[in-house]
């Protein structure tokens, strides 16, 4: 049996996404966030690091959510529907897998983290903590994060999807893409567009569902 261990506004629901892309059966554990936003400590009882998603599987236990996409491609389909076989495609494939994780989610995440620097720090240090996050933002992260918003609006100017035809990649950089959307502000139509096409998915909307429904249980 397939369980997946979700934190309710996380990374995992990308997982949700991909079971239901291969019609596959499976149960959801939800986590919910403490008042700090943090994981629960219920999820240490999965995994060391407290972290989601996590996927058992029988007795084996899968985190990170590429490896998690891919353990479900290798061992679930069969018909080979969401990664592509040819050669220039799956170098697209690999690369977009960890660029996700390994480029773009940092600046994105320190971005988070810095924007809620200021709200948990004493009232009479508060602009000071506003100054140097801001200046961290505007000196550091935001002149590469416009490096990679460049080079992500360029190449979706000339590929409906990140390697070839829709695929796992579209699912792992899908999180990364909507949170530029969230807080990066500004204007990205060719992020925008690509967007929109994954967003008609059936199984992506059937995520909000399953979402939704585990909400009010």
């Amino acid at each position: 049996m397939l369980v997946l261990h979700h934190l309710e506004q996380s990374r995992s629901s990308r997982i949700i996404w991909a079971l239901e892309e291969l019609g596959l059966e499976y149960e959801v554990k939800l986590y919910k966030r403490l008042p700090s936003f943090a994981a629960p400590p219920e999820l240490r009882k999965v995994h060391p690091l407290g972290k989601s998603p996590v996927l058992s599987v029988n007795e084996e236990v899968i985190a990170e959510s590429a490896v998690i996409l891919e353990y479900l491609q290798d061992n679930y389909d069969k018909e080979q529907k969401f990664k592509p076989t040819d050669k220039a495609n799956l170098n697209q494939y690999k690369y977009w897998m960890h660029y996700a994780e390994g480029s773009l989610m940092p600046y994105l995440v320190m971005t988070l983290v810095l924007t809620n620097v200021p709200k948990h720090v004493p009232w009479l240090i508060k602009p000071v903590a506003k100054k140097i996050t801001g200046g961290i933002k505007a000196g550091f992260i935001h002149p590469r994060m416009k490096e990679h918003i460049l080079f992500l609006e360029d190449y979706l100017a000339k590929n409906n999807y990140f390697a070839g035809d829709f695929s796992f990649a579209d699912i792992q950089m899908s999180f990364p893409l909507m949170a530029i959307q969230d807080r990066m502000g500004g204007d990205y139509p060719n992020i925008s567009t690509y967007l929109e096409r994954v967003k008609q998915r059936v199984a992506f909307n059937r995520v909000k569902i399953r979402e939704q429904n585990l909400s009010k249980s």
